[in-house]
């Protein structure tokens, strides 16, 4: 369903176990050595140049729930998202009180005076769409001139396929005021169980994080920022994790085409967006009578209704379980 199941590089349990004897309370805004790593891998994975600030954070998914009250955020306000998205985004505006706008044009929205941020992801879970720097450059402008902030998930950016995403600071020409980019250790290292992420961007925005963050005790174990440090500064895992997700994406893919499946937008990430033009809990059922367990495409909102999501995030040997079930369904 999402959850990484294979191994936690070596590199990285050997860290956490080498910082395990840390009595003291971390750092809110991460070790010198973590704050290099991490400023490091986003200048050469986010095509940055110019001044940014990073932020460590307990995974991703905190700071997308608290992102809006963090903010400040609040009734009167509206937080805009993708029509098809990660449930989270709403939680999160819903938590600090605030409207929630679903739509993947701005301009169809107007003036819209009351939006104060609005949330891109690319790659997109659960679709796997990726959007072309053109366009997330449209979406800082729109986003500036209305005061608003742009926040990009980029969790899963090292996972591209059929196309090569690319984060939104490379779309700031160097000057990153209102933006941030939020990253995440789960899908690139296997990290999901030692909640490791950081949020780039816009340094007054950053600070402001880092302030309230600071007071409500939201810290990255010091052993964990450790991992994380020893995670980023090295690709070869990543690589390697690349591999079978690659493998794993291509029978699962070859599959579903062969049991009559349409698979859409789903070119980076690693999600399966399928459909065969029927209600999407049909489906589910469907698979659920071959074993096989999937994500209702609703889940993600009304647009998704139609549509299931299928994680590559399985053994091999699950992976090729259901592969042959669904082999059996074609025959």
């Amino acid at each position: 369903m999402g959850t990484p199941v294979d191994p936690v590089p070596g590199i990285a349990q050997a860290a956490l176990v080498a910082a395990a004897n840390s009595p003291g309370y971390p750092l809110t805004a991460g070790t010198p050595a973590l704050r290099s790593a991490i400023t490091g891998w986003v200048e050469r994975h986010c095509a940055t140049t110019g001044s940014f600030a990073v932020l460590p954070t307990i995974g991703s998914k905190e700071l997308v729930a608290s992102l809006p009250a963090l903010l400040e955020l609040g009734p009167g306000d509206e937080v805009v998202i993708p029509s098809v998205c990660y449930p989270t985004y709403e939680v999160g505006a819903l938590l600090a009180g605030c409207d929630v706008v679903r739509s993947d044009s701005l301009v169809s929205l107007g003036p819209a005076p009351r939006v104060r941020l609005v949330w891109v992801n690319s790659p997109s879970n659960p679709t796997g769409a990726v959007l072309p720097a053109t366009h997330l450059r449209k979406v800082v402008d729109w986003a500036r001139e209305r005061g608003a902030v742009v926040a990009s998930d980029e969790c899963y950016l090292p996972l591209g396929w059929d196309s090569a995403p690319v984060s939104v600071l490379s779309a700031c020409d160097g000057a990153y005021d209102g933006v941030l980019a939020v990253h995440s250790l789960s899908k690139r290292s296997n990290l999901a169980g030692y909640r490791a992420g950081f949020v780039a961007g816009d340094p007054s925005l950053v600070a402001r994080l880092l302030e309230r963050r600071k007071h409500a005790g939201m810290l990255v174990p010091a052993p964990v920022q450790a991992a994380m440090a020893a995670a980023l500064g090295d690709e070869s895992h990543v690589e390697a994790q690349r591999s079978l997700y690659a493998a794993r994406r291509a029978a699962l893919r070859d599959a579903l085409t062969g049991t009559g499946f349409t698979i859409e937008h789903s070119v980076a990430g690693l999600y399966l967006w399928a459909t065969r033009g029927e209600d999407c809990w049909s489906t589910v059922d469907w698979f659920a009578k071959r074993g096989v367990l999937v994500a209702p495409g609703a889940f993600y909102g009304p647009a998704g209704a139609s549509h299931v999501r299928l994680a590559l995030t399985a053994s091999d040997e699950r992976i090729s379980s259901a592969v042959a079930r669904l082999g059996r369904t074609r025959g």
